[in-house]
């Protein structure tokens, strides 16, 4: 265990554009009852990330460290703390929202908030899945319970959620279908989609129908009004940005289908059943890029593009 009493992190003191983040030196964190201090080695950057950083998300006022993905190394182990031991490996997702914080050298979070990495892949693969692998895990799985033989439609299918979903969805036996530009394609179809719609050429609600799960990565009204036509009756739209809720569902009821919002929860067994998932080879993160710690700047900037397929990941040490 390292004897250093303060760490590296990126934090802000206001809301703005990534020129905001700064590289600081902080107090390292000690873990308390049923918490484990990890030592950082990857970190996913997510758009909850910069949607924070701009002044759109939970956590009110800076200054505070962003990230909620982490790949790393126990460190050190709280009362109470049978789980894990200094020296496991272990990922997993800080609890959102106000759990933040894993854009720095060492984190505490819950032991029950991470799970055994999976000896297959590095830290920078681990430190890719959490936050998204989890929201698409909860939304399939437990909120969905997508069978085999279902139809599932999922949106933004190339991006950090929706490319995990694609490969979540053919785990479980489903017919996938995904939106994307013309130019990402080739990779979902190599994740296993069975059928691609190229959302600027075509009307995707005019092209898919009698689906049974729609999951919606994007929050457009537009797009969740006409994803309602493309389901079966009874069928069930799943949105992993909450708002809009009572217009959405009454908007559902008039088709006959039924919609849930979903926010993400930090969650042990989802973090072993994902972890299961990579071990067996049904899912993996596609990471397009990664950046040293104090560029976490740069990594937002290339993630607000939105022209990004699977994720993006700091590294750390």
């Amino acid at each position: 265990m390292t004897t250093t009493k303060t760490m590296r992190a990126i934090s802000q003191d206001v809301h703005g554009g990534p020129e905001v983040l700064k590289e600081v030196e902080l107090p390292r964190p000690a873990p308390g009852p049923s918490q484990v201090l990890v030592r950082v080695r990857a970190a996913g950057v997510n758009p909850t990330d910069w949607k924070h950083r701009g002044g759109r998300g939970f956590l009110g006022d800076p200054p505070y460290v962003l990230g909620w993905d982490v790949s790393g190394v126990v460190e050190a182990v709280g009362m109470g703390v049978t789980l894990f031991r200094p020296g496991d490996e272990v990922f997993g997702m800080l609890p959102y929202p106000h759990g933040a914080g894993s854009h720095a050298e060492y984190v505490t979070g819950p032991a029950r908030a991470f799970a055994r990495k999976p000896a297959g892949i590095d830290h920078v693969q681990a430190g890719a899945l959490p936050l998204a692998a989890l929201t698409a895990y909860q939304a399939l799985v437990d909120t969905a319970r997508v069978e085999a033989g279902q139809r599932v439609l999922v949106h933004a299918a190339a991006g950090g959620v929706g490319h995990l979903a694609v490969q979540i969805a053919k785990a479980r036996g489903a017919y996938v279908i995904g939106t994307a530009s013309a130019g990402k394609h080739a990779f979902l179809r190599d994740l296993g989609a069975d059928e691609v719609i190229d959302y600027r050429e075509a009307d995707f609600a005019e092209e898919v129908a009698d689906v049974d799960v729609v999951l919606d990565t994007i929050g457009d009204d537009d797009y969740r009004t006409r994803s309602l036509r493309t389901l079966r009756r009874g069928g069930l739209l799943v949105s992993i940005l909450p708002m809009g809720g009572e217009e959405l569902a009454a908007r559902a009821r008039e088709h006959g289908v039924r919609t849930e919002l979903l926010l993400v929860e930090a969650d042990h067994a989802g973090m072993n059943a994902i972890a299961r998932l990579v071990e067996e080879g049904r899912l993996r993160a596609a990471v397009e890029g990664t950046f040293p710690l104090a560029d976490a700047a740069r990594a937002h900037e290339r993630g607000e593009t939105g022209r990004t397929a699977g994720k993006l990941v700091l590294t750390v040490g």
